[in-house]
């Protein structure tokens, strides 16, 4: 590809799609936006607690083996809901793993060795980025809507 398209394939917009809603096009867009991090911000927090899971040693193997386990779980159960919004909206969502890099915000831990005190640390701390991203999102998307109840 030459380098002028690659430049515009980078460039070229999320593309949007004709749905029923009361939200303008900007409105889906910066909706969705929220939506496709929030949903790269899920996915890197469930690998990363995969990870420690996979690579869980010591006196307490078993309890956090089954706690991070159940976990990871209740995270993956999440995408499925956030990314269906997303496209109901008439927006779009993450396609790969390099999409999930680009928009994701939390941190990806690559070391070698899996320390436990600092690996519950780290989810911990990402947890609660995460928790701060949903309200984030929740509040974009209600500072967007032009639909307003009837009084």
């Amino acid at each position: 590809m030459p380098k002028e398209a690659a430049t515009q394939a980078k460039e070229k917009p999320q593309a949007m799609h004709e749905l029923p809603t009361d939200l303008n096009r900007e409105g889906v867009a910066e909706i969705t936006t929220a939506l496709r991090r929030l949903l790269a911000d899920i996915f890197a927090m469930y690998l990363k607690t995969k990870n420690l899971h996979w690579h869980m040693t010591g006196q307490h193997f078993r309890d956090y083996h089954l706690l991070l386990d159940e976990h990871s779980e209740q995270i993956f159960a999440m995408t499925d809901d956030i990314a269906e919004r997303a496209r109901k909206i008439g927006g779009t969502t993450l396609r790969s793993i390099s999409d999930i890099s680009r928009h994701q915000r939390l941190k990806d831990n690559n070391g070698e060795s899996v320390a436990l005190k600092e690996m519950l640390a780290e989810l911990s701390a990402d947890n609660q980025a995460l928790t701060h991203y949903f309200r984030s999102a929740h509040e974009r998307a209600r500072n967007t809507m032009t639909w307003q109840p009837p009084a």
